[in-house]
């Protein structure tokens, strides 16, 4: 990739997986993150809130294994039309997450830019 330019976006292929395996997972590792921070002495209710949704964490999960990272908030060097098209391709893969991807596509084009 030259200097300055921005990396391809990736095709989403599906990641492989059901989408009941991909919630049943993502179910797991936000539960898993609840009992982490509440044992750290964190209010469950104040928590909870702050966490994505079962399907919200399955879209995040799928782009972060796209990109190769992990996290909602890790940069891929795409622009947002870009970022916005392929979080649309997941959810014409997965036509049950397209709430979710379009809450998503909210933050990311309501968030600020720097």
């Amino acid at each position: 990739m030259a200097e300055g330019s921005t990396p391809e976006r990736p095709r989403f292929a599906g990641a492989g997986r059901s989408l009941e395996v991909l919630r049943a997972e993502a179910h797991d590792e936000l539960a898993t993150l609840i009992e982490l921070r509440c044992r750290q002495g964190e209010d469950p209710w104040e928590v909870i809130p702050d966490l994505p949704s079962v399907d919200e964490h399955v879209v995040i999960s799928l782009r972060a294994d796209a990109f190769g990272h992990a996290g909602s908030g890790s940069p891929t060097g795409l622009g947002l039309d870009a970022e916005l098209e392929f979080l649309r391709e997941i959810a014409l893969w997965h036509p049950p997450l397209s709430r979710a991807v379009w809450s998503l596509s909210y933050r990311l084009e309501t968030a600020p830019r720097h």
